[in-house]
């Protein structure tokens, strides 16, 4: 059957069929690892602050590309948000439970952690668990 007929019958462009997605360049993939090292570093820079960080190592990049960078791999510079001063008035205030226990045994207080593992061509979440004796 061809192609044609096919994109006919399913109601698809041919256009959308012949497709073949470009891969990442090589230089996107450093230049998101550079990002990520920096963020790693100050986690608290937005885009601004390591454009310019990398503008000094002499890496010629546009603001809105590092942008994009950051908004892809899912970072954004920690900062305050609105009214953090302001308690919301309906959310119930929930006592700390660990003020005045030791850890007696194993696994008796733990944590969860998520860690973002950098790959060669892409990153990956990890979850863990941390306990203490």
């Amino acid at each position: 059957m061809s192609i044609r007929h096919q994109a006919d019958l399913l109601s698809l462009n041919r256009s959308g069929l012949y497709y073949v997605p470009r891969g990442v360049s090589p230089e996107e993939v450093a230049m998101k690892h550079r990002i990520d090292e920096l963020y790693t570093k100050w986690p608290f820079y937005g885009s601004r602050r390591i454009t310019a960080c990398l503008r000094r190592e002499d890496i010629s990049i546009a603001r809105k590309r590092v942008q994009r960078y950051m908004q892809e791999m899912g970072i954004e510079g920690i900062h305050p948000g609105p009214n953090l001063s302001k308690r919301a008035q309906q959310n119930r205030i929930y006592p700390y439970l660990l003020r005045n226990v030791t850890a007696q045994y194993p696994h008796h207080i733990w944590g969860v952690d998520i860690t973002y593992i950098r790959l060669m061509g892409g990153w990956i979440m990890e979850w863990t668990h941390l306990s203490l004796p």
